[in-house]
């Protein structure tokens, strides 16, 4: 079978942005939640059957300990915020198996159940269902790949080589020199993409890089700059590749079992009703309907 673990986080931002407002039966903003569900059922439709979610529950995570900069829920709109724990609840009730983080983040949850999964010899592929860019560290030849459902393109390895010049294993210390505005950390002064790309294609990780400019690989120019500004910032760098780096030991499943989509759970009429949604109840009946015919 084919696991299929999604960023609950992106969708969630992405659906706010993009769907008209709704609320519940309460006046409670809702809109992205129903967005969300709509999109996961769609995925049921089109044959996912083992399904997980992660969510940033909080925003905030271990790494903000680690690095004052990094990024918080500073700016994020208290209505987007406040479907965080609406979507875990409704998702639980329509069945799905989800990840709401605390101490780690999504990226987190994402990263060890791919590397979980992968473990199984039943599971044919993995797909990380976000187009973020540290999730591509996590690419294993064509068997784990990313998903980036929006435009319905496929990134397995070849295709982290072919957007950053580098292989997925060094997609952390790619990170850590060019920097990531998204996470809060600036990276090093004077590397971007393409200096990142040529060096780390030539050493895979920051250790492997000669101290020595005059030793670097006659391909990579402005050696010295470059090299007087990394081992100038050498412990910057190594700390922007711990936030890069995503997390493998996370809790998140015992068996593959756990992930097997099997119908909603007898409250999410009730959710459904909240939502002021009888159209995601009527396709998550049918599709629950469908799954037992093929069990």
């Amino acid at each position: 079978m084919n696991v299929h673990l999604l960023d609950g986080t992106y969708e969630l931002f992405r659906h706010f942005f993009a769907v008209p407002s709704a609320t519940d039966v309460n006046g409670q903003e809702i809109g992205a939640v129903r967005g969300v569900l709509t999109s996961v059922v769609s995925m049921v439709e089109g044959g996912a059957t083992h399904i997980g979610v992660a969510t940033d529950h909080v925003v905030e995570s271990f790494r903000n300990d680690l690095y004052p900069g990094y990024k918080t829920s500073e700016g994020v709109p208290e209505a987007l915020l406040s479907q965080f724990p609406i979507l875990e609840a409704a998702l639980e009730a329509m069945g799905v198996l989800v990840w709401p983080m605390v101490y780690f983040e999504a990226d987190d949850a994402l990263a060890s159940a791919a590397g979980k999964a992968a473990k199984d010899e039943h599971v044919s592929q993995i797909l990380i269902c976000t187009p973020d860019k540290d999730l591509s560290q996590c690419v294993v030849g064509t068997r784990v790949v990313q998903l980036d459902r929006r435009r319905n393109l496929v990134r397995d390895e070849a295709g982290v080589v072919a957007r950053f010049g580098v292989r997925p294993q060094s997609i952390p210390d790619y990170l850590a020199v060019v920097g990531d505005s998204a996470d809060g950390f600036p990276g090093v002064r004077g590397w971007g993409a393409k200096a990142a790309a040529l060096v780390l294609s030539q050493y895979p990780h920051l250790e492997d890089i000669p101290k020595d400019w005059q030793q670097w690989h006659p391909s990579i120019r402005k050696s010295r700059p470059l090299s007087e500004s990394l081992f100038g910032a050498w412990n910057d760098a190594l700390l922007f590749r711990t936030l890069a780096t995503l997390r493998l030991d996370v809790p998140v499943f015992n068996t593959i079992e756990d992930l097997r989509w099997k119908g909603p759970r007898a409250n999410f009429e009730e959710w459904c009703v909240r939502m002021k949604s009888a159209a995601l109840l009527g396709r998550v009946t049918a599709a629950a309907a469908m799954e037992s015919g093929n069990a």
